[in-house]
Protein backbone atom coordinates (compact mmCIF):
# COMPACT_ATOMS: atom_id res chain seq x y z
CA UNK A 1 0.00 0.00 0.00
CA UNK A 2 1.08 3.22 -0.84
CA UNK A 3 2.51 5.73 1.93
CA UNK A 4 0.30 9.12 2.86
CA UNK A 5 3.14 10.89 1.52
CA UNK A 6 3.06 8.97 -2.44
CA UNK A 7 -0.99 9.88 -2.53
CA UNK A 8 -0.56 13.30 -1.72
CA UNK A 9 2.19 13.48 -4.06
CA UNK A 10 -0.61 11.79 -6.68
CA UNK A 11 -3.05 14.07 -5.81
CA UNK A 12 -0.62 17.27 -6.83
CA UNK A 13 0.42 15.16 -9.55
CA UNK A 14 -3.37 15.03 -10.69
CA UNK A 15 -3.93 18.82 -9.99
CA UNK A 16 -1.27 19.66 -12.31
CA UNK A 17 -2.57 17.34 -15.64
CA UNK A 18 -5.92 18.56 -14.78
CA UNK A 19 -4.65 22.39 -15.37
CA UNK A 20 -2.80 21.13 -18.13
CA UNK A 21 -5.91 19.90 -20.04
CA UNK A 22 -7.73 22.80 -18.43
CA UNK A 23 -5.42 25.41 -20.22
CA UNK A 24 -4.86 23.40 -23.57
CA UNK A 25 -8.68 23.31 -24.04
CA UNK A 26 -8.30 27.20 -23.55
CA UNK A 27 -5.84 27.47 -26.47
CA UNK A 28 -7.43 28.21 -29.70
CA UNK A 29 -6.03 26.32 -32.52
CA UNK A 30 -7.27 25.88 -35.91
CA UNK A 31 -10.47 23.77 -34.64
CA UNK A 32 -12.96 26.20 -33.06
CA UNK A 33 -14.03 24.49 -29.21
CA UNK A 34 -16.84 25.48 -27.26
CA UNK A 35 -14.47 26.14 -24.59
CA UNK A 36 -13.12 29.10 -26.09
CA UNK A 37 -16.09 30.51 -24.70
CA UNK A 38 -15.69 29.36 -21.17
CA UNK A 39 -14.81 32.80 -19.59
CA UNK A 40 -17.26 35.29 -22.00
CA UNK A 41 -20.46 35.93 -19.76
CA UNK A 42 -23.54 38.29 -19.94
CA UNK A 43 -25.68 39.93 -17.45
CA UNK A 44 -28.54 37.45 -17.76
CA UNK A 45 -31.27 38.78 -15.03
CA UNK A 46 -28.98 41.29 -13.21
CA UNK A 47 -26.07 37.65 -13.31
CA UNK A 48 -23.45 36.97 -15.26
CA UNK A 49 -23.81 34.20 -16.69
CA UNK A 50 -21.56 32.39 -18.87
CA UNK A 51 -22.86 31.74 -22.42
CA UNK A 52 -22.91 27.70 -22.30
CA UNK A 53 -25.59 28.10 -19.70
CA UNK A 54 -27.49 30.21 -21.63
CA UNK A 55 -27.26 28.79 -25.66
CA UNK A 56 -26.75 25.84 -27.38
CA UNK A 57 -23.15 25.94 -29.06
CA UNK A 58 -22.21 23.56 -31.92
CA UNK A 59 -19.16 23.29 -34.44
CA UNK A 60 -20.87 22.45 -37.55
CA UNK A 61 -17.87 22.63 -39.76
CA UNK A 62 -13.88 22.66 -39.14
CA UNK A 63 -14.07 26.32 -38.77
CA UNK A 64 -17.37 27.79 -37.65
CA UNK A 65 -19.09 27.59 -34.36
CA UNK A 66 -22.70 28.65 -33.95
CA UNK A 67 -24.61 30.26 -30.77
CA UNK A 68 -28.16 29.65 -30.37
CA UNK A 69 -29.37 31.22 -27.08
CA UNK A 70 -32.15 29.51 -25.83
CA UNK A 71 -33.76 32.98 -25.22
CA UNK A 72 -33.63 34.59 -28.28
CA UNK A 73 -33.76 38.40 -26.67
CA UNK A 74 -30.18 37.30 -25.87
CA UNK A 75 -28.17 37.58 -29.40
CA UNK A 76 -27.68 40.95 -28.97
CA UNK A 77 -25.60 40.53 -25.74
CA UNK A 78 -23.96 37.47 -26.71
CA UNK A 79 -22.83 39.30 -29.69
CA UNK A 80 -21.47 42.24 -27.39
CA UNK A 81 -20.14 40.08 -25.36
CA UNK A 82 -17.75 38.31 -27.87
CA UNK A 83 -16.73 41.72 -29.65
CA UNK A 84 -15.31 42.87 -26.25
CA UNK A 85 -13.79 39.73 -25.41
CA UNK A 86 -10.10 38.60 -26.38
CA UNK A 87 -11.47 36.19 -28.42
CA UNK A 88 -10.40 38.18 -31.91
CA UNK A 89 -13.32 36.65 -33.44
CA UNK A 90 -16.75 38.76 -35.11
CA UNK A 91 -19.98 36.97 -34.87
CA UNK A 92 -22.65 37.51 -37.75
CA UNK A 93 -26.37 37.69 -36.32
CA UNK A 94 -28.28 35.00 -38.67
CA UNK A 95 -31.27 35.82 -36.73
CA UNK A 96 -31.88 33.52 -33.86
CA UNK A 97 -28.62 32.55 -33.32
CA UNK A 98 -24.92 33.79 -34.05
CA UNK A 99 -22.33 32.35 -36.76
CA UNK A 100 -18.50 32.31 -35.46
CA UNK A 101 -16.35 31.84 -38.29
CA UNK A 102 -12.66 30.79 -36.99
CA UNK A 103 -10.03 31.44 -39.74
CA UNK A 104 -7.36 29.01 -39.52
CA UNK A 105 -4.05 30.35 -38.34
CA UNK A 106 -1.19 31.49 -40.09
CA UNK A 107 1.99 29.30 -40.08
CA UNK A 108 3.17 32.11 -37.99
CA UNK A 109 0.22 31.71 -35.47
CA UNK A 110 0.26 28.03 -35.38
CA UNK A 111 4.09 28.10 -34.14
CA UNK A 112 3.36 30.74 -31.97
CA UNK A 113 0.49 28.07 -30.66
CA UNK A 114 2.45 25.44 -30.13
CA UNK A 115 5.38 27.29 -28.02
CA UNK A 116 2.39 28.64 -26.13
CA UNK A 117 1.73 24.51 -25.64
CA UNK A 118 5.48 24.01 -24.50
CA UNK A 119 4.89 26.46 -22.08
CA UNK A 120 1.69 25.62 -20.35
CA UNK A 121 3.33 21.61 -20.35
CA UNK A 122 6.70 23.03 -19.04
CA UNK A 123 4.52 24.39 -16.09
CA UNK A 124 2.75 21.01 -15.19
CA UNK A 125 5.81 19.53 -15.36
CA UNK A 126 6.95 22.36 -12.80
CA UNK A 127 3.68 20.99 -10.76
CA UNK A 128 4.73 17.92 -10.88
CA UNK A 129 8.48 17.80 -9.71
CA UNK A 130 7.24 20.20 -6.91
CA UNK A 131 4.99 17.31 -5.77
CA UNK A 132 7.59 15.08 -5.54
CA UNK A 133 10.08 17.06 -4.25
CA UNK A 134 7.57 17.50 -1.40
CA UNK A 135 6.68 14.04 -1.18
CA UNK A 136 10.54 13.13 -0.92
CA UNK A 137 11.19 16.20 1.87
CA UNK A 138 8.68 14.66 3.71
CA UNK A 139 9.75 11.05 2.99
CA UNK A 140 13.61 12.13 4.21
CA UNK A 141 12.27 13.73 7.64
CA UNK A 142 10.22 10.41 8.68
CA UNK A 143 13.66 8.75 8.24
CA UNK A 144 15.61 11.21 9.73
CA UNK A 145 13.55 10.90 12.79
CA UNK A 146 13.86 7.31 13.12
CA UNK A 147 10.19 6.49 11.88
CA UNK A 148 11.19 5.03 8.50
CA UNK A 149 13.95 2.75 8.01
CA UNK A 150 16.90 3.16 4.92
CA UNK A 151 15.42 0.46 2.79
CA UNK A 152 11.72 1.96 3.04
CA UNK A 153 12.90 4.90 2.49
CA UNK A 154 14.51 3.89 -0.86
CA UNK A 155 11.73 1.88 -1.71
CA UNK A 156 9.68 4.60 -1.05
CA UNK A 157 11.82 7.04 -3.00
CA UNK A 158 11.83 4.49 -5.99
CA UNK A 159 7.87 4.43 -5.90
CA UNK A 160 7.96 8.18 -6.07
CA UNK A 161 10.52 8.40 -8.61
CA UNK A 162 7.91 5.72 -10.90
CA UNK A 163 5.31 7.73 -10.23
CA UNK A 164 6.86 11.20 -11.21
CA UNK A 165 8.10 9.59 -14.73
CA UNK A 166 4.49 8.54 -15.31
CA UNK A 167 2.90 11.64 -14.79
CA UNK A 168 5.88 13.52 -17.01
CA UNK A 169 5.00 11.12 -19.24
CA UNK A 170 1.52 11.46 -19.48
CA UNK A 171 2.44 15.57 -20.13
CA UNK A 172 4.68 14.35 -22.67
CA UNK A 173 2.12 12.42 -24.69
CA UNK A 174 -0.44 15.75 -24.09
CA UNK A 175 1.79 17.72 -25.26
CA UNK A 176 2.41 15.69 -28.34
CA UNK A 177 -1.26 15.71 -29.23
CA UNK A 178 -1.96 19.21 -28.91
CA UNK A 179 0.98 19.73 -31.45
CA UNK A 180 -0.23 17.74 -33.73
CA UNK A 181 -3.72 19.27 -33.60
CA UNK A 182 -2.38 22.88 -33.56
CA UNK A 183 -0.06 22.39 -36.75
CA UNK A 184 -3.04 20.41 -38.29
CA UNK A 185 -3.66 22.79 -41.41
Amino acid sequence: MPSEQIQDAEVGMKKAMEMLNRDFANLRTGRPSPSVLENITIDYYGTPTPISQVAAIKVPEAHMMTIEPWDESLVSDIEKAILSSDLGVTPSDVGKMLRLPFPPPTEERRHEIVRECKSVAENARVGVRNARRDAKNRLEKEHKDGDMSEDELHRLEDELQKLTDSYIAQIDEALEKKEAEVMEI
